[in-house]
């Protein structure tokens, strides 16, 4: 499975560690940047992975900052993604199962390594629960032809 990910300079410590988590577990990842402490502008590389998401190149995205807020603001904006902020795994697992999100978004100023995996491990096993959820989703998809 691809994994899309991007993050800026602050969220450049939790990316290292999730990718590499991913890879320890087969995942193939798409890795949009950065890879440098330097300061850069979070649209620049989280966008480009959420339209990597959209476009079905790769099945889910996790960006990371430093709150995670502005990356999750900056995924949603792009058709196709439903993306949450989590800082604890129950909420990445019910953003899968009841939202069927697909990108993931996460602060490395607010969540540690362990905390992280775990929101990735509960994201990843999640599964969209379908039902009474379809028509809220179909919901949220018309909103972007609007």
């Amino acid at each position: 499975m691809r994994i899309a990910v991007g993050t800026d300079h602050a969220g450049l410590p939790l990316k290292a560690i999730v990718v590499a988590w991913l890879q320890e577990h087969g995942y193939e990842v798409v890795d949009f940047g950065v890879n440098s402490p330097d300061r850069v502008d979070y649209p620049d590389f989280v966008a480009p992975a959420a339209r990597a998401v959209a476009s079905g190149d790769c099945r889910f995205g996790f960006v990371f900052g430093g709150s995670g807020t502005g990356e999750a603001i900056v995924a949603n904006k792009i058709d196709g993604i439903r993306c949450c902020q989590a800082t604890e795994p129950v909420t990445a697992a019910l953003s899968r199962q009841h939202n069927d999100a697909n990108v993931l978004s996460m602060g490395a100023r607010i969540v540690g390594e362990q905390v992280a995996i775990g929101c990735v491990e509960a994201f990843l096993d999640a599964e969209f629960d379908g039902g009474r959820h379809i028509p809220r989703v179909e919901k949220i998809a018309a909103l972007e032809s609007e």
